[in-house]
């Protein structure tokens, strides 16, 4: 446990970014699931009208330093294929 206050502040500020951080991450999770979901199920058109939300929810996260800019691209070019993969 910090005892200078200015070490008290920074791990009051960790706490709160990290909450934020988990929020986002857990965001584009569930999306990515909703959009995988509608891939396995066979619903092209489902999943080409959410590939699009998906895609800016992870430009979001590196927007805001949640994901590095080559994770973001390695995950929207992995939903892209699987979406291809349908047709």
């Amino acid at each position: 446990m910090p005892n200078i206050k200015s070490a008290k502040k920074r791990t009051l500020v960790i706490e709160k970014k990290t909450a934020q951080n988990k929020m986002i991450k857990s965001e584009v999770k569930t999306a990515i699931k909703k959009f995988l979901a509608a891939v396995d199920s066979g619903d092209k058109a489902s999943a080409t009208e959410m590939f699009p939300g998906v895609c800016s929810l992870i430009d979001g996260a590196v927007s805001k330093g949640v994901y590095k800019k080559n994770t973001a691209a390695n995950k929207k070019s992995g939903l892209a294929k699987k979406l291809n993969a349908m047709a």
